[in-house]
């Protein structure tokens, strides 16, 4: 699929929990071979349009379209029968099963009715190093032994081992020193190399004009503005679609810009 047509559409995207309208309206795009960021300050509405996305939420009104198809996505099943892989920040993960068990947890390969133990370790193995992760010394070692830049790498392996069209990461550098972060980093970077789509939402915005290429920012519930991440691109444009929806000529049209343009 051309990488200037998105593999994941959200259109017109609407979402109320009672009287209170927490998505108004959203268009959030994501291409495959390209990290999309999503940012926002609390209760933007980040969290709701990814479970919405994720099938945990049904919307209100709006389509959703899939490699240019529409699609309905009424449960998680369904988002991870079209290729969409949601990696949390509480990972998921079992501290007392080792990196094999955890990539295949509940998708175990049988083999005459038993598990397959040797095809699953040879396809994890494959899979971290189609990722280029040097970090991980066995694939037999304990969750609960890793550090949390390798949990958050296990993480991300079993999301890419079901051949994930789409991968939405949320906030997975929050909890990581300087090393680990820049090997989840480059992690992101390899996943969109591989023609994934990927979805990474931070509060960092350094990290995101390191490796985001394009950058959706959220205010209010809607989308403020999406731009492609250029050398021109500073961390204070940004923080100010954040903050205020707008900045410069880019983003929401706020009373004042209203009133210049009516006068």
């Amino acid at each position: 699929m051309s990488n200037d047509k998105p593999i994941l559409e959200l259109q017109g995207i609407n979402k109320s929990f009672g009287p209170v309208q927490v998505l108004r309206a959203v268009d959030f795009n994501v291409y495959a071979g390209k990290v999309t960021a999503l940012i926002g300050d609390n209760g933007a509405g980040k969290s709701t349009l990814v479970k919405c996305i994720a099938g945990v939420h049904p919307t209100d009104s709006g389509e959703v379209r899939f490699n240019g198809q529409s699609v309905s996505i009424h449960g998680p099943k369904d988002a991870s029968e079209l290729g969409i892989e949601i990696v949390y920040q509480d990972l998921a993960l079992c501290e007392n099963l080792d990196v094999v068990q955890n990539m295949f947890l509940g998708r175990e390969r049988l083999k005459h009715g038993l598990l397959d133990g040797s095809s699953m370790e040879q396809a994890a193995r494959d899979t971290l190093a189609s990722l280029s992760v040097r970090t991980l010394k066995s694939v037999r070692q304990q969750v609960m032994s890793l550090s949390g830049g390798q949990r958050q790498t296990v993480a991300i392996a079993r999301a890419v081992l079901w051949n994930s069209k789409v991968i939405i990461l949320d906030e997975p550098t929050a909890a990581l020193g300087v090393a680990q972060t820049a090997q989840v980093l480059e992690l992101v970077r390899n996943l969109a190399n591989q023609g994934v789509g990927v979805v990474l939402i931070s509060h960092n915005m350094n990290e995101i004009l390191q490796v985001a290429d394009r950058v959706s920012a959220m205010y209010l519930g809607q989308v403020a503005a999406d731009i492609e991440v250029t050398e021109s691109t500073t961390r204070e444009t940004l923080v100010e679609l954040i903050t205020s929806g707008r900045s410069g000529d880019v983003g929401l049209i706020t009373n004042d810009a209203e009133e210049e343009v009516t006068a």
